[in-house]
């Protein structure tokens, strides 16, 4: 009997001792598990932060965007617009008998100041030095400037604002009547106008050039040059101006072309450029432009 009691007794207490065992197992095997869920649930966080930084980062700054919106041209900043012109081309420029340059073209970017809330100061120079003195002199150049590749290459232009075509001013008895009769002829222009460039081009020419359209014309009237090639519309108003003495031919007869102008601006600066072209439509949109071509081109 004491025998079988001490089998029996060692038999539990080695149950017990395998059931604790398998209790601590089984402790254990959870705290893993739950030590595991732990780390995985904080990579989880953890990338998703780092997700949430990168679209913060990759989106733009509402401060930013706001800034690209009112970007304003560096020509602008002082709230000064600089215009350059020659004020010996009228009706588009001209000096009034105030002394002020005035004409078309002054009263057309007048109206884009107000467009873009700025000043507008005019400084009147020689035609030749316009395009070489913007973006340091002036800001932009508004002066009858025909559109053309040569020009392009140092400066851009705004969308064209009006068409033209050269004419030839002669003397009222000349026989020039045809682009064959200009070859070998004394021919007067202003320097740096698409009147110079076309008068290079014609055989055998003797080109004379002048700060001032109108000292050509009076040398026309002189005798000392055979014709004077210029713009249709100042070309008009000389022939008014001297009547009987010059007549002003157009310029299809002589087998010239259209010709856009435009205002000149710094290379580049594209910021100012849409900015004026935006100008532009409105002047022509709500009249302003019509009532100008009334003013000062319609009237002459």
């Amino acid at each position: 009997m004491k025998k079988f009691l001490a089998v029996a007794l060692t038999v539990a207490m080695t149950m017990t001792m395998l059931t604790a065992c398998g209790s601590s197992e089984t402790a254990a095997d959870s705290t893993e598990a739950t030590a595991a869920d732990s780390t995985e649930a904080a990579e989880t966080t953890e990338t998703a932060d780092d997700t949430a930084e990168e679209t913060e980062a990759e989106a733009p700054a509402a401060d930013e965007t706001a800034e690209n919106s009112d970007a304003v041209s560096e020509a602008l900043a002082d709230g000064v617009l600089t215009v350059g012109t020659n004020a010996e081309f009228p009706p588009f420029e001209y000096v009034d008998d105030n002394g002020e340059a005035d004409g078309f073209d002054m009263a057309l970017v007048k109206a884009i100041g107000e467009k873009l809330g700025v000043e507008v100061v005019i400084e009147n120079m020689e035609f030749a030095s316009l395009v070489s003195s913007i973006g340091s002199k002036i800001d932009i150049a508004a002066a009858g400037m025909t559109v053309t590749d040569e020009r392009k290459e140092s400066v851009d232009f705004t969308n064209s604002y009006y068409e033209a075509v050269q004419y030839v001013i002669l003397p009222a008895d000349s026989e020039i009547a045809a682009a064959a009769d200009l070859e070998g002829k004394t021919i007067g222009v202003q320097l740096g106008t698409t009147g110079d460039f076309i008068a290079e081009d014609i055989a055998d020419s003797t080109v004379s050039q002048y700060n001032k359209a109108v000292d050509a014309v009076n040398d026309l009237i002189n005798g000392r040059v055979d014709c004077v090639i210029i713009d249709k519309n100042p070309a008009l108003v000389f022939e008014s101006k001297f009547e009987g003495q010059v007549v002003a031919v157009d310029g299809a007869q002589f087998d010239f072309e259209p010709e856009e102008y435009a205002i000149a601006l710094p290379k580049g600066d594209t910021v100012l450029l849409d900015q004026i072209n935006a100008a532009l439509e409105e002047i022509k949109a709500d009249g302003t432009f019509d009532e100008l071509v009334k003013t000062y081109i319609e009237a002459e």
